[in-house]
């Protein structure tokens, strides 16, 4: 599966964004999805994930903030993310694996996103 994150660009603190994956390729209902980040100097962090069945689970990253949906029809995942801070500035990514799979192995580009203060 080929993924491709968009939606990402320069936003002031407090407001709002909502990124999309776009899936092509294998069945995208059969994935499990998930978002990534990674902050300048800072590692690769979980943000959350959902399962094949809609299952959402929240990294304490952006608890409360965050939501995450996907729309199997559209072969798309949504990060909706509230209350920006400057500190969620990086590179956003979505990843993708199987149920046979126990890490994310297939990766979008990532998106941008600059919170400035």
């Amino acid at each position: 599966v080929q993924l491709q994150a968009s939606g990402g660009g320069l936003v002031q603190a407090g407001d709002s964004l909502r990124l999309s994956c776009t899936a092509s390729g294998r069945a995208f209902r059969t994935f499990y999805m998930a978002w990534f980040r990674q902050a300048p100097g800072k590692e690769r962090e979980s943000v959350g994930t959902i399962g094949r069945n809609g299952n959402i689970y929240y990294a304490d990253s952006m608890k409360g903030r965050a939501t995450i949906s996907r729309d199997n029809a559209k072969g798309t995942l949504y990060l909706q993310m509230n209350s920006l801070k400057s500190e969620d500035t990086a590179v956003y990514y979505c990843a993708a694996k199987t149920i046979l799979s126990s890490e994310y192995i297939f990766w979008g580009q990532g998106t941008l996103v600059t919170v400035s203060s």
